[in-house]
């Protein structure tokens, strides 16, 4: 039997609700069809946004939403996509299946989704093939209140009052897509952009985010912190808030990826090894973070992050169109506990992304829409949103098909919400086995202890003709105690106990 200890009276850091946050690009079918469709369509919707999807992503608590990219913004004009629909300028999108973005859905369509959501706003501007001026004109066109060139074109185009932008993104990937730019060099144009993107309401400053690493290029965290900050006296609020780090989960590596669907159970703990590996570039860039930030004043945003596999047969290779099973439930699981324990450091995460593309927990098929196993993962762990982390360690060991790719086999995190009660997030990593747990908790007479569960053989998916197939569902089987609760998690499962 597993020992499971929590610790009540050690509060560690708040887990801020952005880390539960979505990314949202004009990527095949995340944008288009996925959730705006337009006011004329014949699938229910309000002001073009999709209603059924719409209501799904409200019942997770989308805390933030990060858009136009990716690869994407870096190739954004704003300006083309404000005014009359039918003068807004087409283009082809270049870096996603080559297909034509007429500009339907721009800055006006993308704060009413985040309105319906009740969402924050994450712009990202664009700095690779962007001036500085179209980016601080963006900026004063969102929310500058009062008299000026941009807040009159936006008055004009329907919206008379300033949206609420609470994070801006200052380019993106530009170590690749973004303009294949070496530290040293994007940190001098971080440096000069950033310097218009205007504080227009002081009481609500931008909470602006430099493009950080891929994976583990430490090279490039060092060279931009070392530049950005040379000769800098306000080296935190208003100057940089955020370093964005992007990590995917491939299992057979970024040229083969592998498939979503037909995998063994060798892939299966090679997926989650991968998964785990999150841990460690949050560690390690964290520590080169320290070194300008030892106050942890600035914010690690893990703004893409989840598996790529190769797309669905049949579709377009540019869409990046997936299915999700059971693995991904526990890679989410397993992640999402890791920026939990990281919380200190790790203020926001955008889940890649969040309709019809790569771990997505939505996808739709014309008016039809179904819920992933991810899904079902972000709807157990709202609970630590904006919680307090709890001093927590489980006991593990090391399991997996052969030697190269072994994984502990248990994964957890503990939280505290405003009313008191514990949130015990736990994922078994075990595709076959699963384990008894013992909890014990300080201090804290346990009264009634729920629960909730995904779990499932390894390849179970929801597709349109069988849309349940995993679902949260209730787990009763747990035993208060005098020391805390005791408990079996099956294999293949992410579980979820609030305890009062």
């Amino acid at each position: 039997m597993a020992k499971l200890v929590i610790n009540p009276d050690k509060k560690l850091s708040k887990i801020n609700k952005e880390i539960y946050g979505h990314f949202s690009e004009h990527l095949g079918r995340c944008i288009y069809e996925g959730i705006y469709v337009g006011e004329d369509s014949p699938i229910p919707n309000k002001k073009g946004m999709r209603t059924d999807v719409v209501e799904a992503l409200k019942k997770i608590k989308v805390p933030v939403l990060r858009w136009p990219g990716g690869c994407f913004a870096d190739e954004y004009h704003w300006m083309d996509g404000v005014g009359p629909k039918e003068g807004r300028k087409k283009m082809i999108n270049t870096n996603w299946g080559g297909v034509v973005e007429d500009n339907s859905f721009g800055t006006h369509e993308f704060f009413e989704l985040c309105e319906q959501l009740g969402c924050e706003a994450y712009i990202n501007g664009n700095l690779g093939s962007g001036t500085v001026q179209e980016m601080s004109e963006w900026v004063e066109y969102m929310t500058f209140d009062g008299i000026s060139p941009m807040a009159d074109w936006r008055a004009k185009n329907g919206h008379e009052k300033p949206w609420k932008v609470k994070f801006f993104g200052v380019g993106n990937e530009n170590w690749g897509c973004g303009g294949n730019m070496n530290p040293d060099y994007y940190a001098n144009e971080y440096r000069r952009y950033q310097t218009y993107v205007r504080n227009y309401n002081e009481d609500e400053p931008i909470y602006k985010i430099c493009c950080g690493p891929n994976v583990d290029d430490y090279e490039w965290t060092e060279g931009v912190l070392k530049t950005c900050f040379s000769h800098c006296e306000e080296k935190y609020h208003g100057f940089m808030d955020g370093l964005s780090l992007h990590y995917y989960v491939h299992p057979e590596g970024w040229d083969i990826k592998g498939s979503a669907t037909d995998f063994d159970e060798k892939t299966w703990y090679k997926t989650l090894f991968k998964a785990l590996y999150m841990e460690e570039l949050i560690v390690r860039h964290g520590n080169l973070m320290d070194q300008y930030d030892p106050d942890k004043k600035l914010g690690m945003i893990v703004d893409e992050w989840g598996t790529w596999y190769t797309v669905e047969p049949g579709t377009n290779p540019g869409f990046l169109y997936q299915q999700n099973t059971i693995r991904d439930a526990l890679v989410a699981g397993v992640t999402l506990n890791i920026f939990n324990k990281h919380s200190d450091r790790v203020k926001m995460a955008n889940l890649a992304q969040i309709v019809n593309v790569l771990q997505a927990v939505i996808l739709t098929e014309g008016a039809d829409m179904i819920l992933t196993p991810t899904y079902h993962v972000f709807d157990m762990y709202k609970a630590h949103q904006d919680a307090m982390l709890l001093d927590s360690f489980v006991e593990s060991h090391e399991i997996g098909a052969d030697d190269e790719y072994c994984v502990p086999n248990l994964s957890e995190s503990v939280s505290m919400d405003a009313e008191g009660a514990i949130h015990l997030t736990l994922a078994n990593l075990s595709a076959t086995e699963s384990y008894p747990i013992e909890s014990i908790i300080f201090d804290f007479k346990v009264k009634e202890a729920v629960g909730e569960i995904v779990t499932g053989e390894m390849h179970d998916k929801n597709t349109f003709e069988n849309p349940e197939c995993v679902k949260v569902q209730k787990f009763t089987d747990v035993t208060v105690t005098d020391e805390g609760v005791n408990f079996t998690i099956p294999a293949c499962s992410v579980l979820h106990l609030t305890i009062r």
